[in-house]
């Protein structure tokens, strides 16, 4: 078997070293995300790769409180806070002890050539709205799908629930689904069991857009038992992970995937959960974002509807019955809830005459590669990537097999 070299220039690259600290960090934790926040990626991947002693450890962050290298009495005040030297030295002891799992960079460009995106902060396809977790927000994410996460998130609605859901909650949970799609609504949901399965399928089942965040690696799938419903969503949406593909998950990774959940979308919704549903939890994150929570309420004599009860009580959440309901707290003021097609974000007349060249060669119906998009239009790749960003998330392309192609109206 020949071996694959990795591209030098793609190993020495930011986006490989961040792909590189999502196999050996854990994810939303605040001290790593402090660290790329202050510094390069790179620099963090280096300290972590060496034996660095703590003088240059404390220079790879941010000024630490509580008498780290650099630090003000301003940085002292802080001391109570999460990002503290103590817990940046562990962030990075528990990095270092998971260097054994860090595969070859021609490994991790194997996987994008599979076709499994690579997005970091500061891409084309990045959902600006996850910058709102601040230190906790990912550190790359690993996608596929045909679907732009960034656009499809743009008017996207999270519906969570439980695993054990009754025929009620099945029943609500895939009807709302599909009327929020037919609506033109990307239905955001975790993949499992349950409430989330009924949303995913709900919104396949109209044609919409789905997006399924998960808590294991991609190519890992968990739960297993919903491979060809992955295999369904990818074909027309897409599936996000901040895991590296073959990883499992861990019983803590689904309540710090939820954040994400509730980062991506407009709203969630809460069809059916008990008191210490895991649901809940992405209610929560989606309180502290300031991201308007919905609860659809059951029989009062079922424990499985008691969460979403006290979501109403005693959280503020508003009361939905329908897909109306939920489009008039997330959709814009003073739009037409009756109306089901939406045209794009931007009129063609108001694109720049760059973007306007790169839609002009795309095809309708059969895919182009970027290169050949950026031939055709006479731009370099750069910009032609610049431009497929801009027009997917106006909704004037979207991502085939082949590549890119205009979206059909």
């Amino acid at each position: 078997m020949i071996a694959i070299k990795a591209d030098p220039a793609w190993q020495a690259s930011e986006r490989y070293a961040r792909a590189a600290l999502s196999f050996v960090a854990e994810p939303g934790d605040l001290a790593i995300g402090g660290a790329l926040r202050a510094s390069a990626a790179r620099r963090v991947l280096d300290c972590v790769l060496s034996d660095c002693d703590s003088s240059v450890l404390a220079t790879c962050w941010p000024p630490l409180p509580g008498g780290g290298s650099g630090a003000t009495s301003a940085d002292t005040d802080r001391a109570e806070g999460p990002l503290t030297a103590a817990t940046a030295r562990r962030a990075v002891d528990g990095m270092r002890s998971r260097r054994a799992a860090l595969p070859s960079p021609a490994r991790i460009e194997a996987w994008q050539r599979d076709g499994y995106r690579l997005i970091c902060p500061g891409d084309p396809e990045w959902p600006t709205q996850l910058d709102d977790l601040g230190d906790a927000k990912p550190i790359v994410l690993w996608v596929r799908g045909t679907a732009d996460l960034r656009f499809a998130c743009l008017r996207s609605v999270s519906i969570v629930g439980s695993r054990a859901a009754t025929s009620y909650g099945s029943v609500v949970g895939t009807e709302l689904a599909a009327d929020l799609a037919a609506r033109a609504f990307a239905v955001i949901s975790g993949g499992a069991y349950g409430i989330d399965a009924c949303a995913h399928r709900g919104a396949l089942s109209a044609g919409g857009s789905t997006v399924a965040v998960l808590a294991s690696g991609l190519t890992f799938g968990y739960p297993k038992g919903h491979f060809e419903l992955f295999a369904a969503i990818a074909q027309t949406g897409v599936m996000v992970s901040e895991r590296p593909p073959e990883h499992a998950p861990t019983r803590p990774g689904f309540l710090v995937r939820n954040r994400l959940i509730a980062a991506l979308s407009r709203g969630t919704v809460v069809v059916e959960a008990a008191l210490r549903s895991g649901a809940l939890n992405t209610a929560r994150h989606a309180t502290e974002l300031n991201r308007p929570i919905m609860a659809v309420p059951g029989p009062v004599t079922s424990g499985q509807s008691a969460g979403c009860h006290a979501l109403i009580r005693e959280c503020g959440a508003v009361c939905v019955t329908g897909a109306a309901d939920v489009a008039e707290v997330v959709g814009p003021i003073g739009e037409d809830l009756g109306q089901l097609e939406f045209g794009p974000a931007v009129p063609a007349g108001q694109l720049d005459p760059v973007t306007a060249s790169v839609l002009a060669v795309m095809s309708g119906r059969a895919g182009r590669g970027p290169a050949t998009i950026a031939t055709l239009a006479g731009v370099d790749l750069d910009t032609a990537m610049r431009c497929l960003g801009l027009l997917a998330a106006a909704g004037y392309a979207e991502r085939c097999d082949k590549g890119w192609r205009a979206r059909m109206r």
